[in-house]
């Protein structure tokens, strides 16, 4: 039997939610939720906030029957933070991206290499050629999930996106990442550093 989560009790629906009550979960998430992805505004910039908030709640659910009272408040809710926290560092070590290479590479992508301005780089080919040859090697749900991004330019929610492609948001996201992460390694084994290629 695995051991029990130590962390505090104080919140009156901890025992129907440790009981698998699906409809109490729902009311307390509708509660918590704003304050989970507040405590993760300093990873903003480095990690898909919504694909670890996703994750750490279906991991506050399935772990809620261990979860034991030591009298303090917000017993779900601060165990929620911890594994997102956890989790959001652990994206960070994994992807080593910089908030600044996650956006010039998304401009890159977006553009076809096109780079503007810069003095020496309008339109280089090579670029363009790295990033296409990148982008071929996606698998097919990274690819799909990073074109729907692309192609909706910010005027469309994921939510919709994502029910386009039938995925799931959470899937959706993670598949974004996914894309993110691939096309950086493979242009870094090419040689090229996407913080360098936007002014």
């Amino acid at each position: 039997m695995p051991e029990p989560v130590a962390i505090a009790s104080g919140d009156e629906m901890l025992a129907a939610i440790g009981a698998g009550d699906a409809g109490v979960f729902a009311r307390w998430l509708a509660g918590a939720e704003g304050r989970l992805r507040d405590s993760l505004r300093s990873f903003a910039a480095r990690v898909d906030v919504e694909a670890v908030v996703q994750e750490a709640l279906l991991r506050v659910w399935q772990v809620a029957p261990r979860v034991v009272a030591d009298g303090r408040p917000d017993p779900l809710l601060r165990l929620a933070i911890r594994i997102a926290r956890n989790l959001a560092v652990s994206e960070l070590r994994r992807s080593r991206l910089e908030p600044v290479e996650i956006e010039a590479l998304e401009r890159l992508v977006e553009t076809g290499g096109e780079i503007s301005p810069g003095p020496d780089r309008g339109g280089d080919p090579m670029l363009r050629r790295a990033i296409e040859d990148c982008r071929r090697q996606l698998p097919r749900k990274p690819a799909e999930a990073l074109q729907a991004r692309l192609d909706s330019g910010g005027a469309e929610p994921d939510e919709r996106l994502a029910e386009r492609l039938r995925m799931r948001r959470n899937t959706f996201l993670q598949n974004v990442t996914r894309a993110r992460r691939f096309l950086a390694e493979c242009l870094r084994r090419r040689g090229i550093d996407v913080a360098l290629e936007l002014p």
